[in-house]
């Protein structure tokens, strides 16, 4: 994986462990389970930009490899399931969706203090904000806003049962079941009063469709910088952070996708956020109609409305920030731009209102 803060560790360096992670106990688990990784010192530097799972690039000798695990306290129940990811980039690897090689699983939160596992590092660029996306120019970003659809069309046509996935979720009653655990992990992180979130909720749960297109790979957080890509040439090399993957309605995906693009991508306050600066028309990439358009044409997938799935994908997203801004508040995220995640919250209230009550 390529990122700025992480251009290249120095060989001769003194390892240190970085937050979150105790590279002597690392090394002495990795010796003993997997000695052909255990060459040379370890050294590691967190990947700046995440945010929720903590993702560090490793040097293992003359290797690079990238190490995930949970955030730093208030870890909820089910919300950073390394397990799951291991094993949904494990599945996918044969497929024509692009993944980093899966290399090891440890679900022992004995060695380095959480569940981790560890993938190949790839080649690529995590798109994130203006200042990476204006260069680009339209046709560019235009090619990287395709590649981004055709990938999750082509994900949404894996046959779970063929890459053996077919227990990987219940889809019957997914959408109903999204709604309830999102209203549980927003009881699990309330700190402040948020107007509105509790209506929205209940709209959500009163109007859920039964979902046509239910048993599907759904990866849970899809969009652009969660992707790996390079734009010259154009090219999406793995899609990243499969945390909240399961056999469910694609429609899921796209409702998110476009809170992201059309909901937080052409807000004010998504200027130099970390959650939405770089995406969407304001940053000069083509609308959310003309996404939908382009999956609809490379998948079998009936598209139809998406007013209420992009209500979902409001509720989702404000839970997220919510968690993540109290995360913020006892000091357990790693990183910049926490600060303004709170903000995100109102607006995606707002904008899911409106959209849980179109018909």
């Amino acid at each position: 994986m390529t990122d700025p803060a992480v251009d290249a560790l120095r060989p001769g360096a003194v390892p240190a462990s970085p937050a979150g992670l105790d590279l002597d106990r690392l090394a002495g688990y990795l010796a003993e389970h997997r000695p052909e990784l255990a060459v040379g010192p370890v050294r590691a530097q967190l990947i700046a930009g995440g945010k929720s799972n903590l993702t560090y690039l490793l040097r293992l000798g003359d290797r690079e490899v990238v190490l995930r695990r949970p955030p730093l306290g208030h870890v909820l129940a089910t919300a950073h399931d390394m397990a799951r990811e291991f094993r949904v980039i494990s599945a996918l690897a044969p497929t024509e969706v692009p993944v980093p090689g899966a290399l090891l699983l440890c679900a022992d939160p004995e060695v380095i203090g959480a569940p981790f596992y560890l993938m190949e590092r790839m080649p690529g660029e995590v798109f994130r904000s203006r200042r990476q996306t204006d260069p680009l120019g339209d046709e560019r970003r235009r090619a990287l806003a395709m590649a981004m659809m055709d990938t999750l069309a082509a994900l949404h046509t894996v046959e779970p049962a063929e890459v053996g996935l077919s227990d990987f979720g219940r889809p019957e009653g997914y959408l109903a079941r999204q709604v309830r655990r999102w209203a549980g992990q927003l009881d699990r992180s309330r700190s402040r009063p948020l107007p509105g979130i509790d209506e929205l909720r209940d709209l959500l749960a009163a109007t859920a469709p039964e979902g046509a297109n239910a048993g599907r790979i759904v990866h849970g957080d899809y969009r652009l910088d969660n992707l790996l890509a390079s734009a010259d040439p154009v090219a999406v090399h793995a899609v990243l952070d499969w945390e909240m993957a399961t056999l469910g309605d694609p429609l899921a995906d796209l409702g998110l996708l476009l809170t992201y693009w059309d909901v937080l991508g052409d807000s004010e306050t998504a200027d130099g956020n970390p959650v939405a600066d770089g995406l969407g028309p304001r940053a000069g990439f083509p609308t959310g109609t003309e996404l939908i358009e382009r999956y609809a044409g490379r998948s079998d997938v009936d598209v139809g409305p998406l007013h209420w799935h992009v209500a979902l994908g409001c509720f989702k997203l404000a839970v997220i920030c919510e968690g993540i801004h109290y995360r913020h508040t006892l000091g357990q995220t790693l990183g910049e731009g926490f600060d303004r995640i709170g903000e995100m919250v109102a607006p995606l209230v707002a904008h899911g209102l409106t959209a849980a009550r179109e018909r």
